[in-house]
């Protein structure tokens, strides 16, 4: 599934920033530059804000009950000061900006996950932000795949996941045969 720019990397940000481990300024603003975003220097306190940011964001993710999912990110939408306009700078075609080029980098990084992630919800009906289905494993992702049946964030989840079950499956046939 193809998000437009800021659906697509907005709601990606958003789950960059839920599974980031390192929340120090340096690696936020590397992380966030690496979704695009620009004049991303982080002071400590900004890097704060950002981790608190990306807590608000984590719930959205596997959320099942779509009217809570939407409460969600309608919360976040409240917090922002996003003010959508469409901008058509630089030669590209009309689209969406979320935020003013000339806030704050926390500003404009929440601007741009509390926009990405509702237009993921009107989408994709809020399905494609989900959490991996392993056991203890807390990770996030946006599942883009044509299908949107994504349950897992890697493969190497869905590998131990499905190795543990072949090996339960394997072990019912051994008890099977012994009894």
């Amino acid at each position: 599934m193809l998000f437009n720019t800021y659906g697509g990397n907005g709601a990606a940000l958003s789950a960059a920033l839920v599974n980031a481990t390192d929340l120090r300024p340096e690696p936020l603003a590397a992380l966030l530059a690496e979704h695009g975003m620009v004049r991303t220097v982080l002071t400590p306190a900004e890097a704060v804000e950002v981790a608190a940011w990306a807590r608000r964001l984590a719930p959205v993710f596997g959320e099942p009950v779509r009217d809570k999912q939407i409460g969600l990110v309608n919360d976040l939408l409240a917090i922002t000061a996003a003010k959508p306009h469409i901008s058509a700078h630089d030669g590209y075609e009309p689209h969406l900006h979320f935020y003013s080029i000339e806030a704050d980098i926390v500003s404009r990084a929440k601007d741009t996950t509390s926009g990405g992630l509702a237009m993921a919800i009107c989408f994709s009906d809020g399905r494609r932000l989900g959490r991996c289905d392993r056991r203890g494993c807390e990770t996030v992702y946006v599942d883009t795949s044509r299908n949107g049946r994504r349950r897992f964030c890697s493969l190497a989840c869905a590998n131990r996941v499905n190795v543990a079950a072949h090996r339960v499956r394997s072990a019912a046939v051994r008890d099977d045969v012994v009894a």
